[in-house]
């Protein structure tokens, strides 16, 4: 067995919780049960690492191997990775007939025609998911399996989950390979990024359920109340205004928990409204602006914002709909004839 082959194996085995290694090399299917029994799994982990890739050489592991076991940990500990959501689009109505073999050939001959030094590995899901693992390398450098790139594809949907290596110069080769093997016509960022990929699937599949503000602010009215029953009415007013705001997160953002979306940006575009005897603005050019959102919970932040008393109930739909731009980013683009990748407020 090469040393390098070796080597990594040894580095992957090394990053699994010592107490699901034995479970993780099970899925991976290369050692048998009779040589996994003669592991023991309940020494350090440098130790098992080492006892794991002598039985590896045994069995005479090459690149293949090693990088489907890599496929099996990434699938089994996806947040270790930041994942962006990639939509790809036809032209027309037309379906096509999705053919595993041929979409692997098709995505090996791409990249393999633009270059030399990839490994290329697949491994197929029973949600109709297909993982690719790609390590990079350059005309004269064997590819670096440190350094992978990973997509995440599910048939017969145009959506795309991709989590790269610092080689970001290859990723428009990648996206031009898959376009090319699913048959679609181009593709586009979704500016959705998280290190939870169930969540983006959530997001993108409509897996989960958020409610949509139908909530109008009403005036306020003056009321007389006599001053010897005040402090009782602050103890319940300060209670119904508890009770509102709870409703209304529930209006905007349901029941359930939110899924775990950390990076998202949309652009706004408005039309700024003044006494035109004033004069402010002498060019009636709409204002725009690229708006950011970043937390390690996005919307469950959000949805903490009126209950902490940081921001007035309801929310501004811009932010409460952020999921929902999401998903139909591609209308509103086409629409408003904006540069990909973006959010547009209505």
């Amino acid at each position: 067995m090469d040393e390098t082959v070796a080597e990594y194996i040894r580095r992957t085995v090394l990053k699994i919780p010592r107490h699901e290694i034995k479970t993780v090399l099970q899925k991976w299917g290369f050692l048998s049960e009779a040589q996994l029994q003669t592991v023991n799994f309940h020494q350090t982990k440098e130790k098992v690492s080492q006892e794991v890739v002598q039985l590896c050489e045994e069995n005479l592991a090459d690149i293949k191997q090693a990088a489907a076991l890599d496929i099996i940990y990434n699938h089994t500990y996806p947040n270790k990775r930041m994942w962006s959501v990639y939509q790809m689009n036809k032209t027309g109505e037309e379906t096509d007939f999705f053919d595993l073999t041929d979409f692997k050939k098709k995505i090996k001959r791409r990249l393999r025609s633009a270059l030399k030094n990839v490994t290329i590995s697949f491994r197929e899901y029973e949600d109709n998911a297909i993982w690719i693992r790609v390590a990079w390398g350059t005309p004269y450098t064997r590819p670096n399996q440190y350094k992978t790139s990973y997509v995440v594809y599910h048939s017969q949907t145009p959506y795309v989950f991709i989590s790269v290596s610092v080689f970001k110069s290859n990723l428009p080769l990648l996206c031009q390979a898959l376009v090319v093997a699913s048959s679609y016509h181009d593709i586009r960022e979704m500016e959705l990024r998280s290190h939870s990929l169930d969540s983006l699937k959530d997001i993108v599949f409509k897996r989960y359920s958020q409610n949509f503000q139908t909530y109008y602010p009403r005036p306020l009215q003056e009321r007389n109340v006599a001053p010897e029953i005040v402090d009782a009415r602050i103890v319940e007013e300060n209670k119904r205004e508890k009770e509102r705001i709870q409703r209304l997160n529930q209006e905007a953002f349901g029941d359930g928990p939110q899924p775990k979306l950390e990076f998202a940006q949309y652009k706004l575009e408005t039309m700024f409204k003044s006494d035109p005897k004033m004069d402010v603005l002498n060019k009636k050019e709409p204002f725009r602006c690229l708006v950011k959102f970043s937390s390690p919970h996005l919307l469950e932040s959000l949805r903490s914002l009126a209950p902490a008393g940081i921001a007035d109930a309801p929310l501004s739909p811009l932010l409460t709909c952020i999921p929902q731009k999401a998903r139909n980013y591609f209308k509103i683009r086409e629409k408003k004839g904006l540069f990909p990748g973006s959010f547009v407020s209505p």
